[in-house]
């Protein structure tokens, strides 16, 4: 296997990598969000096995109450997770900068390191637009 196939399949495989860590990572963020909603009906029905009044407790939550029940700001939640993405991409594109550098110097491969670290450049500038503002 020469240099060229390597440089070449690489480049593959950097966007098959981020769509299924993408589709994982949400698939993941759904289960989760369920499992708080089952425990908190689970808890909502022992509390009145128990002899509470149903009127006394809190609505029963939703999925999409996720935010209401100790999981904070949402916009804060976004804002960091722009921001650990866009280090992440940073990193990832300067290693990959290295990287390819280091194995053909006299190329001009290691510019392919610039696409991840622009791209977390632009996460990094959307996490510091949306991040929450003090009144």
């Amino acid at each position: 296997m020469t240099h060229d196939f390597f440089s070449f399949s690489f480049l593959f495989l950097i966007p098959v990598v981020a769509i299924v860590g993408g589709i994982t990572m949400g698939i993941i963020r759904t289960l989760g969000q369920q499992r708080m909603a089952e425990l908190a009906r689970r808890e909502r029905i022992a509390a009145i096995e128990r002899g509470m009044d149903p009127d006394k407790l809190p609505p029963a939550p939703s999925p999409e109450a996720y935010e209401e029940y100790g999981y904070g700001n949402g916009r804060l939640r976004r804002a960091h997770g722009l921001m650990i993405g866009g280090a992440i991409l940073v990193a990832v594109g300067i290693g990959m900068g290295v990287v390819l550098l280091s194995v053909e110097p006299e190329k001009r491969h290691y510019l392919i390191g610039l696409v991840p670290v622009l791209v977390g450049g632009a996460l990094l500038f959307s996490s510091r637009v949306i991040w929450p503002q003090k009144p």
